[in-house]
C-alpha cells in the first residue's frame, strides 16, 4: 500500500504530514489488516516530523511525501527541491537543536538520500517488528 501527498510549506505543513501518516496508518489496518505497533507507529510520526521539518528549513519550494508499507516495514518518502544532500552533524551534547537527521538515523533500519534531476529524495525504512533498536543509517 502506498499513497502520496503535496504538502504546503507553512508551519502547519509539519502537523498535516503527521496527521497524513497517522490517517495511512489506519488506512492500512482498515484496507489490508496490517497491524502497526505503538512503537512503530510513534516513530513513524517522529521520522515525519523530522523529516519535513527539514525540508521547510533549509529548501525553498514544494514538499512531497510519499507513504508505503509492507508487513515488514514502513518507508517514509520526502522529496524537495533542494539537491544538497543532508549531513548528520557530529555528536555534540551541548548542541541545542539540529539532531534531527541524527534522531532519524538512529531510530530507523535504513536511511537512503538520493539527489534527483531537480531536488533530493530522502527514505527511511521503520521496521513493523517490535525488536530492540539497531543504529540504522545504511542504505537498502
Amino acid at each position: 500500500m502506498r499513497a502520496g501527498y503535496a504538502l504546503e510549506g507553512d508551519g502547519g505543513c509539519i502537523a498535516d504530514a503527521r496527521h497524513h501518516a497517522v490517517a495511512f496508518l489506519d488506512q492500512a489496518l482498515a484496507d489490508h489488516q496490517l497491524l502497526v505497533p505503538a512503537r512503530a507507529r510513534d516513530l513513524t510520526q517522529l521520522v515525519v516530523s523530522e523529516l519535513v521539518t527539514n525540508v521547510l528549513k533549509y529548501a525553498p519550494g514544494p514538499v512531497l511525501m510519499e507513504l508505503r508499507i509492507t508487513t515488514h516495514a514502513v518507508d517514509i518518502v520526502v522529496w524537495d527541491s533542494d539537491p544538497t544532500l543532508p549531513r548528520a552533524r557530529a555528536t555534540d551534547p551541548d548542541r541545542i537543536g539540529q539532531h534531527g537527521l541524527e534522531i532519524v538515523k538512529a531510530v530507523t533500519e535504513s536511511l537512503l538520500t538520493e539527489q534527483e534531476p531537480v531536488g533530493k529524495r530522502i527514505t527511511a525504512r521503520l521496521a513493523l517488528l517490535e525488536a530492540p533498536l539497531v543504529r540504522g543509517g545504511g542504505s537498502y
